[in-house]
């Protein structure tokens, strides 16, 4: 009598490595993208021309820096109190809207913020922010 001899079944594997592959490409893409090393392009359009044009001006960020011994900074440039109004005036001079991000030590007093905001109000500059780290 003849028998025959059933081969066992091989079970079916679910191949991970082409998955790995595929999701590092999809990774890579998408990181690209953010980075804008691939720029997103719409429509491509050339703008018409204009003999005469507006210019539009973006607002100008400027950083006052109050230090933890009362040591006022302007963009970087060492100022007291009584000149940081006239470095104020010529950045607004210079820049019609402009921006004030006040970055104040921690070990500051209040006093020295409340002087600095006195001297930004007395100028006619309204858009101040406060540095501050997120806790």
């Amino acid at each position: 009598m003849l028998i025959w001899q059933d081969q066992p079944r091989r079970k079916a594997r679910i191949e991970i490595i082409p998955m790995i592959d595929v999701m590092m490409f999809l990774l890579v893409f998408f990181v690209l993208i953010s980075m804008n090393v691939i720029p997103a392009t719409g429509i491509k359009t050339q703008l018409p021309g204009s003999t005469q044009p507006d210019h539009l001006d973006r607002a100008y960020h400027a950083v006052i820096t109050i230090g933890e011994h009362g040591r006022l900074q302007l963009e970087g440039k060492d100022y007291d109190l009584g000149s940081l109004e006239q470095g104020l005036q010529n950045l607004k001079r210079t820049h019609k809207d402009i921006d004030l991000v006040i970055d104040g030590d921690k070990g500051s007093e209040l006093q020295n913020l409340v002087d600095v905001l006195d001297v930004v109000k007395s100028t006619g500059i309204t858009a101040v922010s406060i540095a501050a780290k997120k806790k």
